[in-house]
């Protein structure tokens, strides 16, 4: 096998689109955030009314934004440790 990558990228360059990358993930969980508090509203406010196929519709759309947030902030985190341990073998 080959000892170098299929597409050879520098460092100056990933760490750029990486960046960016990064800036489009926080848009995406604070667009989350914002959707998660207006379903939440929103299935509290359906629940006063006792309808259990809105409610569940309503639950629905609650699970989506907790889900989405979920795999950002699992990506965010990656991302974290990952820069931590290449921090941490520079540092030795």
């Amino acid at each position: 096998m080959s000892e170098n990558p299929v597409l050879s990228v520098d460092k100056k360059t990933w760490n750029k689109w990486s960046f960016y990358i990064n800036v489009v993930i926080f848009i995406i969980i604070a667009v989350f955030i914002y959707l998660l508090v207006i379903d939440s509203y929103s299935a509290g406010s359906i629940s006063v009314q006792n309808n259990a196929n809105l409610l569940s519709n309503a639950w629905i759309l609650v699970v989506r934004d907790i889900a989405f947030l979920v795999a950002g902030l699992v990506i965010i985190f990656f991302q974290l440790f990952n820069y931590y341990k290449q921090f941490s073998r520079r540092s030795w």
